[in-house]
């Protein structure tokens, strides 16, 4: 398991959302291009990334290691509302939990298929793990590689977590009910899953190497997979 807490409440932090490459069919169905979660990372300044939202990408079928085909500059969307430094670049027909960044850099965990007034920033993701402290029954009890994110009670500090699996003898993975367990112990009010899988990673900025990113954890197709959108954390250094 790797895991962030980030300090809301220190005013040179910064959490955003951040889409792939342009949109490569204006009004059509794609949203976006899939990136390298540190490809964004380092075009936009962060500092950590986690992958975001769950995605669907043209003429690929989901698979993982060599026979993982989400390559940079494939046409994409996200499943979810997103919303990126203000605009929004995504609606859903149904509800799906969202973490959400207002003006006033207040961040909290909704159901939405719409952006919020005042929100600059949204990510999706497919179910609630934590609600009010307590863990949310899942009848899906599979073990998966899982990214999560969470609040604690006073919405002072995010929890990322990625956790690895599908490696036998190595990393099982964690069902939602165990995810849920974790981000309970780990001071979580409030969480959500993010996508999963393939898409699961966790980097951050090395700056005592040429700001490069480290990943942290190991993905299953042997490298970072490229995505749709990232939550990305900032931190000014004024």
């Amino acid at each position: 398991m790797f895991i962030a807490e980030i300090d809301l409440t220190n005013p040179r932090v910064r959490v955003k959302v951040s889409p792939g490459g342009p949109d490569p069919d204006g009004p059509g169905q794609w949203q976006t291009t899939l990136m390298r979660p540190t490809s964004i990372a380092t075009r936009d300044g962060f500092d950590l990334v986690v992958n975001g939202d769950f995605f669907r990408a043209r003429n690929i079928k989901d698979a993982e290691g060599a026979l993982a085909a989400f390559r940079s500059d494939v046409w994409s969307a996200v499943s979810g509302v997103a919303v990126s430094n203000g605009k929004t670049w995504s609606t859903a027909t149904t509800s799906r939990p969202c973490l959400v960044v207002e003006t006033n850099h207040a961040v909290s965990i909704r159901n939405l298929s719409r952006p919020l007034p005042g929100a600059i920033e949204i990510v999706s993701g497919n179910t609630i793990l934590v609600a009010d402290g307590k863990a949310a029954p899942h009848v899906n009890l599979q073990r998966h590689p899982r990214t999560a994110v969470g609040l604690d009670a006073k919405k002072s500090k995010l929890i990322l977590l990625v956790v690895d699996g599908r490696k036998p003898g190595v990393a099982a993975g964690m069902s939602y009910d165990e995810l849920a367990a974790e981000m309970i112990r780990l001071g979580c009010r409030d969480a959500l899953n993010l996508d999963g899988g393939g898409s699961s990673v966790m980097a951050v900025r090395d700056s005592s190497r040429t700001d490069a990113f480290q990943i942290l954890n190991e993905p299953t197709d042997g490298r970072e997979r490229a995505v749709a959108n990232v939550l990305g954390i900032s931190v000014s250094t004024e």
